[in-house]
C-alpha cells in the first residue's frame, strides 16, 4: 500500500467538475486520498461529486470561484471541517479565450488573467498556512503556452507564462517550511476546454486520468526530490 494511502492525505483541486480536475480527482480517489474540489456552477459541483462517489465516498465538491479570495478561504474552511487537514493543493482551474490582440476585449483579458493567474495566487494565500502545517505539496496547471507564444494567444499566453513564473518563485519561497512546489505543462489534453467536445478524435491527446497518474507519481516521490517544472505532451502529433 502507498504510503500516501496510509497517511490519510487530503488534496484540494481548483476547476475539478470536468476535464483535468475531474480526471486528477478520479485518480488520487483510487489511490486512497481524500480529495475536495471546487468549481463556478453549483449543478455542475453536484454532479460530479456524485460521479466521483464511485470512487470513493472521501470526496467534497465546494463552490468556489477562484478570482474571489474571500471564495477560497471559504473553501479551505469547509475542507477543514470534512477532513481535518489539507495536504495537497492542485490549482487546476483555468480559461482560454483565443483571439488578435486587437480584438480581445478588456473584459476577455481581465477574465483570462484573474481566473488562470490571479487564481492560483488566491488559492495558494487561503491555504498556505495549512499547506506549512502539513508540510504539504502546491501544484499549479499550467500549459505548453506557458513557453510558447501562438497566434491569437495574448491573453492565454501572458497568463500561462505568468503561472511558471509565478511557481518558480512560490517554490523558492516556500520549500524553507519543506513546501513542495511544481508547474506542469501539458500540451493537447482530451477536455471541453475551449469548447471541445471529446470524442474518438482525441484518443490521440493526453487524457485526464493521464495527468492525474502524473501527479499521484509526483506525490509518490522521495521529499528529497523536486521536479519543480514539468512539460508533459502527447507521443505523438494529431494526424
Amino acid at each position: 500500500m502507498l504510503k500516501i494511502m496510509a497517511e490519510n492525505k487530503t488534496a484540494y483541486i481548483t476547476g475539478g467538475t470536468k476535464g483535468i480536475g475531474f480526471g486528477i480527482a478520479k485518480i488520487l480517489l483510487e489511490n486512497g486520498i481524500s480529495v475536495a474540489f471546487s468549481g463556478r456552477k453549483r449543478e455542475d459541483v453536484m454532479k460530479a461529486e456524485e460521479d466521483l462517489k464511485q470512487y470513493s465516498d472521501n470526496v467534497l465538491g465546494i463552490v468556489s470561484d477562484v478570482r474571489s479570495l474571500e471564495s477560497e478561504q471559504e473553501a479551505i474552511k469547509y475542507i477543514l471541517e470534512k477532513f481535518g487537514r489539507l495536504d495537497y493543493v492542485i490549482a487546476n482551474a483555468g480559461l482560454g479565450i483565443f483571439k488578435p490582440v486587437d480584438e480581445l476585449t478588456a473584459e476577455e483579458w481581465n477574465n483570462m488573467i484573474e481566473t488562470n493567474l490571479t487564481g492560483v495566487f488566491y488559492t495558494l494565500k487561503a491555504s498556505v498556512e495549512e499547506l506549512k502545517k502539513t508540510e504539504g505539496y502546491y501544484i499549479t496547471i499550467s500549459s505548453l503556452a506557458g513557453a510558447n507564444f501562438f497566434e491569437n494567444g495574448t491573453g492565454y499566453n501572458a497568463s500561462k507564462f505568468g503561472v511558471v513564473g509565478f511557481t518558480q518563485a512560490v517554490m523558492i519561497d516556500l520549500r524553507k517550511y519543506n513546501i513542495k512546489s511544481t508547474v506542469i505543462m501539458p500540451g493537447s489534453v482530451a477536455t471541453h476546454f475551449n469548447g471541445n467536445i471529446p470524442s474518438e478524435k482525441d484518443n490521440w491527446k493526453i487524457q485526464p486520468e493521464d495527468m492525474g497518474n502524473l501527479i499521484l507519481d509526483i506525490l509518490k516521490m522521495n521529499s528529497r526530490v523536486l521536479p519543480s517544472k514539468i512539460e508533459f505532451r502527447a507521443t505523438k502529433p494529431a494526424k
